[in-house]
């Protein structure tokens, strides 16, 4: 097979980072003269981007292979089944043995490599193969990402990988230690984005506040914010993965001190028991988690908060989940989300006892998000009849409301929605709007001309 017009379908599962890796690993597959094509029915190959975080993102994965390891078969085999990323570099070699239909395990760090390793696939220099490498790529503003066609927003991964070593976490383990990129490759890659439209970058990372520690110099998150607000054609930063013991004063200011960058930040406390925290070794307090919350919301006027937690870590007894509720209903987060906790094998907390029964983590987590949604409710009404710009994304199926798109406090996937009424009105614009209406979650508002 000839990689000229060969189609290539690429199916991409788990978070935004994941997502920048099969937009990279696309844009060299279009290089190579491939045609990417929106369905696997098309295509001579599919590649599954995975992720293998938590015990639901791997059934996820393997339930998209198996369907098309399926799919295959009712093919006759005239097509190549190719599974990359964070489940590959986990599980690679078990799962080399386990489906034969795979015809290549592709790791984390092979991403820059696709195209060797497809050629040599095609070209039947080898039948099957698992390659797994040191989790070591990192892209480059030299990497020709492919973007939906219509996107006004984007990711930009200012690192790769991390060094916190939480001991529930496998990610140093699939994406290897922390890993920056130069500032001025970010930058060069936020411009070119800027020429291609994009009106909001989004800063991601395993840790964008750990951003620069490994560099000559050690550049910091703060001075890169005020540096990407520099570029004109971005109208929107946004700072997601912000770990509450490395968000500093400097961050805070530069968030701001700039019109660009989204009073929004993404801090993913986890617990606020002192026990369960050290135990997570997430080095850092609930006095300090606490105090780095009131700091924010003083120096950034109009704070969007966003956090994430774990319920049911090993030792987490009623009084401590307790703990975590009380601190939830007293912070009033505007945005949260809530994962129980997943043992993953390898990790340190997989050796802990006083295990939490899956149920018992359900209810937890249900309780949580229904005090939650009483609280982003309220805080929502509070935006009733003022004016927000909204970065419109698309049409919905509202005939009252036929846009969707978000305000300054809400990013995408994560939270909610602004569904937006007016005339003329072009997906990939922003516009300003009164919010009429608004429930747990989303907002609704209407365009002033």
């Amino acid at each position: 097979m000839k990689l000229y017009k060969t189609k290539v379908y690429i199916i991409s599962l788990g978070c935004p980072k994941n997502l920048i890796d099969s937009e990279v690993m696309a844009g060299l597959l279009s290089q190579a003269g491939m045609e990417l094509v929106n369905s696997s029915a098309s295509a001579d190959i599919v590649i599954i981007n995975t992720c293998a975080f938590i015990n639901p993102a791997k059934e996820e994965a393997i339930e998209a292979i198996l369907q098309l390891a399926a799919e295959k078969k009712e093919r006759k085999n005239r097509l190549h089944l190719i599974v990359a990323g964070c489940l590959a570099q986990r599980y690679g070699k078990e799962l080399f043995a386990a489906i034969p239909e795979v015809d290549l395990f592709m790791g984390t760090g092979e991403v820059a490599n696709v195209i060797r390793n497809i050629r040599r696939l095609t070209e039947r220099k080898q039948q099957r193969a698992c390659i797994i490498t040191k989790p070591d790529f990192l892209m480059t503003s030299r990497h020709a990402r492919v973007l939906s066609c219509s996107a006004a927003s984007t990711y930009l991964k200012i690192s790769d990988g991390c060094s916190n070593r939480c001991t529930y976490c496998v990610i140093p383990t699939i994406r290897g230690k922390a890993r920056s990129r130069p500032p001025a490759d970010i930058l060069r890659e936020a411009e070119l984005l800027a020429k291609r439209g994009i009106k909001e970058i989004i800063i991601t990372g395993q840790d964008t506040t750990a951003y620069g520690r490994d560099l000559p110099r050690r550049p910091r998150i703060g001075n890169l914010l005020n540096d990407l607000a520099m570029i004109g054609g971005i109208k929107w930063i946004r700072l997601l993965y912000a770990h509450p013991a490395h968000l500093t004063k400097e961050t805070m200011r530069a968030i701001a001190g700039s019109d660009k960058i989204c009073p929004y930040i993404d801090l993913p406390v986890q617990h606020i028991d002192d026990t369960i925290l050290k135990a997570m070794n997430r080095r850092t307090t609930a006095a300090e988690i606490k105090k780095t919350i009131a700091l924010a919301r003083e120096m950034i006027p109009d704070l969007a908060l966003r956090t994430s937690l774990i319920v049911g870590f090993p030792g987490e007894t009623q009084k401590r989940f307790d703990r975590l509720l009380d601190f939830i209903i007293e912070t009033r987060f505007d945005h949260l989300g809530v994962f129980l906790y997943s043992c993953e094998e390898g990790t340190k907390a997989a050796l802990l006892k006083s295990r939490i029964a899956e149920a018992e983590k359900e209810h937890r987590r249900d309780v949580i998000m229904n005090e939650q949604a009483s609280i982003s409710g309220r805080i929502n009404q509070g935006f009733i009849g003022g004016l927000e710009e909204v970065l419109i994304e698309r049409k919905s199926e509202r005939s009252d409301f036929p846009y969707t798109g978000r305000c300054r406090r809400q990013a995408p996937e994560i939270d909610g929605i602004t569904y937006v009424q007016g005339k003329k009105i072009i997906p990939g614009e922003i516009v300003r709007c009164r919010i009429i209406a608004a429930d747990d979650y989303d907002f609704f508002a209407r365009k002033i001309d």
